[in-house]
């Protein structure tokens, strides 16, 4: 999974390990129904005693993508119990595609696809069933992380700000604020105030706290250190306002970031040879296949628009200056999605129903078909499969002068999709790309093959219900 809270990943990992317990159960419980594995008076017999280790393994990884494919595994997904069984269902879809075409292609598996349904319709039952009981059962208090926030100003007034919703808070209960000397007067309502009696480590004790945030408005001279290395020396986790709010919703809040932060903090490395290589295998290996798998997708895009107006003599493609890596220009190519003279008054972002939209441009922009034409781009090396989105050289220019360490964001290559994409839907403000600039910078502080890696699989989640499009 990508860097993510610990308890966040260790609770998702622990989920996981259900589901592929529960998947197990279903897979034999389909031989049972189907009489898979011999006669149906045979008892019945584990798969790996029955020579179908591979199939199980084949059910179980597959089964496993699927969801993951559809971001069950994303630990700040914030849908209702409707929504993540919608997301089981389609993931459990896309998987029995997968193994269908693999049974198809290799028959000599001794299963059909037909005979794989009865253990699909089980995995559906049991894991539908699972997900229903499963937020109950994390609004247990214990298996939260109960939290003391030292400060009661406007820093950790941010906290109640960003994180109000009660899905917000599923890993950690708030037991209250502490106020130190400094702090703005009255962020934080009376009643989440906790009264400093004693010493810090008798609060940690009686309210049962894990964790202290540190939030104090002004730390010079204020903050008990000693105290707090006393908490730490007991056990209690202490943590920085900026390093919680980093874990918990998984972007940098670059409205509280100073610079030393980013200097001294881990992260925000270049990349070094190896990794370097590595991406460079990973991205032209990538686009090479996806290529030849979706070029007849990219010639019935072009025929369609071909077909509403390019018979006038409109062009199919649309060449765009971005901005790369380093600062550098660089020209985008996509399909056209909007009319010819759709920027006849200067640039400016795509709106919600947007008319300068053609009606095939609609449809390529609902299913990200207009981006396809990049998969060149990543193969000429001016963008990555995975990294922040390349933005407009007049828009860059505008975002830099007033959003802070928005040009930190040209440290990495371009990408086709990223961080911001997967966490935030379109946006097409200044306030957007804040908010955007927010999830970017985290990603370039830890990134890694695996977080990349985590992020292209998810991207189907993006595509599939059509999340961000405009």
């Amino acid at each position: 999974m990508a860097p993510d809270l610990k308890r966040g990943k260790r609770s998702f990992f622990t989920i996981a390990v259900i589901d592929t317990l529960l998947l197990i159960a279903a897979f034999h419980l389909g031989t049972v129904l189907t009489g898979l594995f011999g006669d149906s008076g045979q008892p019945l017999r584990f798969a790996w005693a029955s020579g179908h280790g591979g199939q199980l393994l084949t059910f179980v990884g597959a089964s496993l993508l699927g969801m993951f494919a559809l971001g069950l595994y994303n630990p700040r997904l914030r849908e209702p119990v409707r929504g993540v069984v919608r997301r089981l269902a389609l993931g459990l879809t896309i998987s029995f595609v997968l193994i269908s075409l693999m049974l198809l292609a290799y028959p000599a598996w001794g299963m059909s696809p037909f005979k794989s349904v009865p253990a699909f319709v089980a995995a559906t039952i049991l894991l539908t069933s699972f997900r229903v009981v499963l937020p109950r059962v994390r609004d247990l208090e214990m298996f939260r992380t109960r939290i003391l926030v030292l400060g009661a100003g406007n820093r950790a007034a941010v906290i109640e700000q960003r994180m109000r919703r009660r899905v917000d808070r599923q890993n950690f209960t708030i037991i209250g604020y502490l106020p130190t000397p400094g702090d703005a007067a009255d962020p934080i309502p009376r009643n989440l105030q906790i009264a400093r009696t004693g010493r810090l480590l008798d609060l940690v004790d009686r309210y049962d706290a894990d964790e202290i945030v540190v939030a104090c408005d002004e730390r010079r001279s204020n903050l008990p250190l000693y105290e707090l290395l006393e908490c730490k020396l007991r056990g209690v986790e202490i943590t920085d306002l900026l390093e919680f709010i980093e874990r918990e919703t998984g972007q940098i809040a670059v409205d509280l970031v100073y610079p030393s932060w980013m200097i001294y903090s881990t992260g925000f490395r270049p990349a070094d040879n190896v990794r370097t290589q590595l991406d460079w295998l990973f991205n032209f290996s990538i686009a090479a296949v996806l290529f030849l798998l979706v070029w007849p997708l990219m010639l019935g895009t072009a025929l369609a628009i071909y077909i509403e107006d390019g018979r006038r003599g409109a062009p199919l493609f649309y060449r765009q200056i971005r901005v790369g890596l380093h600062g550098k220009n660089f020209k985008i190519l996509k399909f056209r999605s909007m009319r010819v003279d759709a920027e006849k008054h200067g640039a400016q972002w795509a709106q919600a129903n947007d008319d300068r939209i053609t009606r095939v441009g609609h449809f390529i922009r609902k299913y990200r078909l207009d981006e396809l034409p990049q998969i060149l781009n990543v193969l000429r090396g001016d963008m990555g499969f995975v990294g922040p989105r390349p933005e407009r050289p007049e828009f860059v220019e505008k975002l830099q002068e007033k959003l802070p360490f928005y040009a930190e964001r040209h440290a990495v290559k371009p990408g086709l999709t990223g961080w911001a994409q997967l966490c935030y839907p379109y946006g097409a403000t200044e306030e957007d790309a804040l908010e955007k600039l927010k999830f970017d910078l985290y990603y370039i502080k830890h990134r890694s093959f695996l977080l990349d890696l985590f992020i292209f699989v998810q991207t189907a989640e993006v595509v599939l219900l059509k999340k961000g499009a405009r």
